[in-house]
Order: C-alpha cells, then sequence, then structure tokens
C-alpha cells in the first residue's frame, strides 16, 4: 500500500475519532474544533510516510500538540481584545459539549476537574479514546511503563476525590438528623 492510500485509509478511519477528541477538550465554537483537526490531518499529510501501522495513537499525539497550540493562540486573542476594549467576543463563550456529556453524571465531571491536567488527560485518553497502555504511551510520549504508573496515578486520585465528595455529601446529609 503506498503512503497516500495508507493516509487516506488513516483519514477515513480516524477522522471521527479524533474530531471527538479534540471536541471534548477544546471549549469554543465549532469552526475552531474543524481548525484543528484540520491541522492535525495537514500534518498527518506531510508526515505521511511516518505514519505508524496503528495510527490512532500518533493522531492524538499530533492532536494534543495543536491542541496546545491552538489554546496558547487563543489566550493571545483574548489579552488582546481584552486590551483594546469591550469586544463582544471577549465575553461570549460557547462551548462544545463532550457526546457523553449527558450519559455521564455531573459529579464524575466534577472530581475530574479537581485534578491535574495531567491526570485528566490520562483517564480521558483511556476512558474516552478507550486507549491501551501502550497506546497511551504513544500519545504522552513516554514508555509503557511510565503510561501505566501515570494511569494508576490518576485513577488513585480520582478515586480519592470521588470519596472526598462522598464524605461531604454523607456529611450534609447525616449531620441533620436527630436520633
Amino acid at each position: 500500500m503506498s503512503t497516500d492510500e495508507a493516509f487516506a485509509d488513516a483519514y477515513r478511519a480516524h477522522y471521527w475519532a479524533v474530531s471527538r477528541f479534540v471536541a471534548r477538550r477544546l471549549d469554543g465554537q465549532a469552526h475552531e474544533v474543524e481548525e484543528v483537526v484540520a491541522e492535525v490531518f495537514s500534518i498527518a499529510w506531510r508526515r505521511r510516510t511516518e505514519l505508524p501501522d496503528a495510527p490512532l495513537p500518533w493522531l492524538y499525539g499530533v492532536a494534543r500538540n495543536c491542541l496546545a497550540n491552538t489554546v496558547r493562540g487563543m489566550g493571545r486573542y483574548r489579552r488582546l481584545l481584552h486590551r483594546l476594549g469591550n469586544h463582544e467576543a471577549a465575553h461570549r463563550r460557547q462551548t462544545v459539549d463532550s457526546p457523553d456529556a449527558e450519559r455521564a453524571g455531573s459529579w464524575v465531571h466534577e472530581a475530574l476537574g479537581r485534578l491535574s491536567a495531567a491526570d485528566q488527560e490520562a483517564l480521558r485518553l483511556t476512558a474516552w479514546e478507550e486507549l491501551t497502555l501502550e497506546e497511551l504511551a504513544v500519545v504522552l510520549d513516554c514508555s509503557s511503563g511510565a503510561a501505566a504508573m501515570r494511569l494508576h496515578r490518576a485513577r488513585r486520585r480520582l478515586r480519592s476525590e470521588i470519596d472526598r465528595m462522598q464524605m461531604t455529601v454523607s456529611v450534609r446529609t447525616g449531620g441533620d438528623r436527630d436520633d
């Protein structure tokens, strides 16, 4: 199979997975998600000779880098708008919801939101994107052992946050009773 055909297959097979990956991480208008996804596949096209046999984790790694660039650029844009004055775009915030947002309880998102960005990413990559440890290692650009340790620690911290939240709810509901 030629590199052009391999790219075309990767594009067809993984476009929507990469789109969901970006949308879950990027608060913004739908066109911003489309721009990041277009950049991911533009880079994949330029580097098509480097596409691995299983390209999805590699594409997620490229997407993470593109997202980081986009987030930095959006921050510069907001700071510029703030300096310029009361521009409507500086006060408007539209979000692209995760396709899973309605199914998952808000308490899960709250607990996840209390974790570091690195912990959140490790958990999202394995839960939302359903990556294996080996694929997680590719995305995070580390060894499989390091990826396993990061995931283990992130899960442990999430469990602690959930326990902490449950304790708070128990104290609120149990503390008001007269026995």
